[in-house]
């Protein structure tokens, strides 16, 4: 029998916010200089104009870390009452022990249990659902959620169709619950046969290690930009779609709309068809680049000290990536 540490709770929310942002600072020009690009070809194409990228003694779970620790200090919360720490990441650590059990124990949440969601860069949003139902349901009561990437090492920096368009960074939300449900529905989805248009080959137990694989580069992320953008441009309106009219909610009602910060096109064709004005959507991968499950923590801060998102605001979410997975979330800010 699971234990309740208080009674049924009616809904969650999230209670705090944490980030982590690497110093290093790569512009599209310095890019330039080691590659066949420019900065012109890179932000017509993506919008993207610089990234950062974490030191090299640093890994994902150093950044996840970081940003718990930032969310911490600012809000007053304490590590020994997280129940849960839930890492997410496109490249974790290690394949094992989990990212999460090393976040647990540097940030000090002794009483925690910790496991990894590896959803591609839809990973946060199914994190944060996870976390959702375990406080919606009274299982736990303060659970951490991590989005953290280093994808600066897992990039082949001589392959401009995916170097040009990746960051480091990281974010962190803490699931607490909320009498008055703030989190109003979510949208998981998934599809398989997409699997092979944003992978890494080889390093698993498909293609171990071996000289061969290394020759050949397939320890690094490999990705069809064309089938990816047609998917998410299908795929994450729908899914955004579903998601408000399960909640009831028009799209002329979402204060702010934040998406997986991948590419420029493809937010501002979902934001179009979805009926979003430019004031309604968020961005900022022209600064960051893509940083797969960090990108809307980051965003949500971001939004916030530009005084973009405001408590009470009705928020939407969505992301997509490796799987091929989506996920959208609509609540309403309480920040």
């Amino acid at each position: 029998m699971i234990g309740l540490r208080r009674g049924l709770v009616h809904g969650a929310k999230i209670a705090a916010l944490g980030v982590s942002i690497p110093e290093r600072v790569l512009t599209n020009a310095e890019l330039a200089r080691t590659i066949d690009t420019s900065d012109e070809w890179i932000s017509s194409r993506t919008g993207i104009r610089e990234r950062r990228l974490c030191r090299p003694d640093e890994a994902t779970s150093d950044l996840a870390v970081a940003a718990a620790t930032d969310l911490l200090s600012r809000n007053g919360h304490h590590a020994e009452d997280i129940d849960l720490v839930i890492s997410t990441s496109l490249v974790p650590d290690t394949l094992f022990p989990a990212t999460a059990s090393i976040v647990a124990e540097r940030i000090g949440a002794v009483n925690a249990g910790a496991f990894d969601v590896q959803s591609g860069c839809t990973g946060f949003v199914y994190g944060l659902a996870t976390a959702t139902a375990f406080v919606s349901a009274g299982i736990y009561d303060t659970v951490l959620v991590t989005g953290a990437e280093a994808l600066s090492k897992a990039l082949d920096w001589q392959d401009r169709s995916t170097c040009v368009l990746f960051g480091d960074g990281a974010g962190a939300v803490l699931v607490r619950p909320s009498d008055n449900g703030s989190i109003f529905a979510f949208d998981l989805g998934n599809d398989g046969s997409g699997a092979p248009f944003l992978n890494m080959p080889a390093g698993g137990t498909r293609l171990p290690a071996s000289h061969e694989t290394v020759d050949d580069r397939q320890h690094f992320l490999r990705m069809n930009g064309r089938e990816v953008y047609r998917f998410a441009t299908r795929r994450v309106v729908e899914s955004c779609q579903k998601t408000l009219d399960d909640a009831g909610v028009a799209a002329a009602q979402v204060d702010l709309f934040v998406p997986h910060q991948a590419n420029l096109r493809i937010i501002e064709k979902v934001a179009a068809q979805l009926g979003f004005s430019d004031e309604q959507v968020f961005f900022n991968l022209d600064r960051f680049g893509n940083t797969s499950c960090a990108s809307i923590p980051l965003c949500l801060h971001d939004a916030m000290a530009q005084g973009r998102l405001k408590k009470g605001d009705r928020l939407l979410i969505v992301g997509f990536g490796a799987g091929l997975t989506w996920g959208s979330c609509l609540t309403r800010w309480e920040l």
